[in-house]
């Protein structure tokens, strides 16, 4: 006998065992709902609401459909799980709140609504960085304005030093530049950690890096002009660099396998690198500046005291160290130790002949230019250096017979320098850096004395460097 149960009974019933599967949780923990906002279904999404699905369920990990939507950005879903009692500060286990998740993406609406519903909007998450950080990272410059009209606090700092705007000035959003800069950032904002950082091609940004410099090193030019005009120092060298003496390791960077042989940045904008060159002169940069700090290098080439020039010169930058010329560079200038543009181009400075920046043909063409505006190839700085020095820590067998057939005086540049080493012992190995020998420099600087009248020496003999590795250096 079949029983024949109310209508109202029978829908309740179904109403319960919808409920229940709305809430079933597969191995992972996910849930229908989860589901169906990843694949961002509103139409599933409602009707699994309807029949009273936990907006508030988490998965194994910790991720919650509002978590999901705010990845999707959409709006209409975001609304939806906030009207069924989502947490508008559900947090990641990260510490990623799904108001950093949203401005993540640069969708304003679910901005909008999560703050409108009590999201904390200067929240961080576990290395500190907020929504804002992240929005304006990411370039979206009208979620920056929806947060800082929510209150978002633009001078928060890192640990590291950085800012949001210093963010945007790093990646080249010059839209969110501009949003911060009509908030109150200070076009000559820097990075800020209590630290005695020094200078040191291939680190991380130091103390004193400012907004101007980070978009100079990545590139983006046009970015840095606007920070320029909105006052920002072109002379500004807190950071052991300005940014002109910076932009000669941005165009030439070293081509070694370490942390410095990294490729030119792509950048952003329509500014070229010579183009921000004459327009930063243009504002005021000194094309002459030289370098207050810079550590002494047994290589033989000080940053102090260097200019622009005489780094670009160190690169074999023939197109830069032309137009700095053209804009009123000194192509004389030597750095603190009396170093010369002329003895960088040679080698001077070099410790890994196969991975810094300059061809053999392009330090031969920079060498011919500064001799053609008055530089002496019989120079001789502080140290002992002389140009031939720099072709042998270079390794460059071109460059020593150019430099005799330059007039390079055997009686000048064969001694020995400060650090105990002529160019013939660089030349066999002796030296800071890469310890090889350049047979075919040697080779060269041989033949060189010859034609001199002078008979090269016998090879130095190598000591044991287990036993005196000083000794190996220094040629004793």
């Amino acid at each position: 006998m079949r029983v024949r149960l109310p209508l109202h009974v029978v829908l309740a019933g179904i109403g319960v065992m919808f409920c229940t599967a709305a809430n079933v949780a597969q191995a992972d923990g996910a849930t229908p709902l989860h589901w169906a906002v990843h694949r961002d279904d509103l139409g599933t999404v409602k009707s699994l609401l309807a029949a009273g699905a936990d907006a508030k369920a988490a998965n194994r990990y910790g991720v919650t459909p509002l978590s999901l939507a705010c990845i999707n950005g959409n709006a209409a879903i975001v609304r939806a799980l906030l009207e069924a009692d989502a947490d508008p500060n559900t947090t990641l286990r990260g510490g990623e709140t799904v108001l950093i998740t949203a401005a993540r993406t640069g969708r304003v609406e679910p901005l909008r609504d999560l703050l409108s519903r009590g999201a904390q909007v200067n929240a961080a998450e576990r290395k500190g960085q907020t929504a804002l950080m992240w929005a304006a990272a990411e370039g979206h410059a009208e979620a920056v304005q929806v947060l800082i009209e929510a209150g978002a606090d633009i001078h928060k700092r890192l640990d590291s030093g950085f800012t949001a705007f210093l963010f945007a000035a790093r990646n080249g959003r010059i839209e969110v530049i501009r949003t911060l800069l009509k908030a109150g950032s200070d076009a000559g904002e820097s990075i800020v950690t209590g630290k005695d950082d020094r200078p040191q091609a291939g680190r991380a940004p130091v103390n004193g890096t400012s907004a101007l410099l980070l978009a100079v090193e990545n590139g983006h030019f046009e970015l840095a002009m606007q920070l320029v005009k909105a006052g920002a120092d072109p002379n500004d060298q807190r950071s052991g660099f300005t940014p002109l003496h910076a932009l000669t390791r941005v165009r030439k960077p070293n081509r070694g396998d370490d942390i410095s042989g990294q490729p030119p940045p792509a950048g952003s904008g329509r500014l070229t690198s010579l183009g921000f060159v004459r327009e930063i002169v243009a504002s005021s940069a000194d094309v002459n500046a030289r370098l207050v700090r810079g550590e002494p290098d047994r290589a033989g080439l000080t940053r102090k005291g260097a200019t622009p020039l005489l780094l670009a010169s160190k690169t074999a930058d023939i197109e830069l160290m032309k137009l700095l010329v053209e804009l009123g560079a000194d192509p004389l200038a030597p750095n603190a130790d009396g170093a010369t543009p002329l003895m960088a181009a040679a080698g001077l400075g070099c410790r890994a002949p196969d991975e810094e920046a300059g061809t053999e043909a392009e330090c031969v063409e920079a060498v011919s230019y500064l001799l053609s505006l008055g530089a002496d190839v019989n120079s001789v700085d502080k140290n002992g250096e002389t140009p031939m020095h720099g072709a042998a820590y270079k390794s460059l067998p071109k460059m020593v017979q150019f430099l005799a057939d330059r007039g390079a005086k055997i009686e000048v540049w064969n001694h020995r320098n400060k650090s105990g080493w002529s160019p013939i012992l660089i030349a066999e190995g002796f030296r800071p850096g890469n310890f090889k020998p350049s047979a075919e420099t040697l080779d060269a600087l041989h033949r060189v004395m010859r034609e001199a009248g002078i008979t090269p020496p016998p090879p130095t003999p190598r000591p044991d460097p287990t036993k005196s590795p000083k000794g190996y250096e220094n040629g004793r």
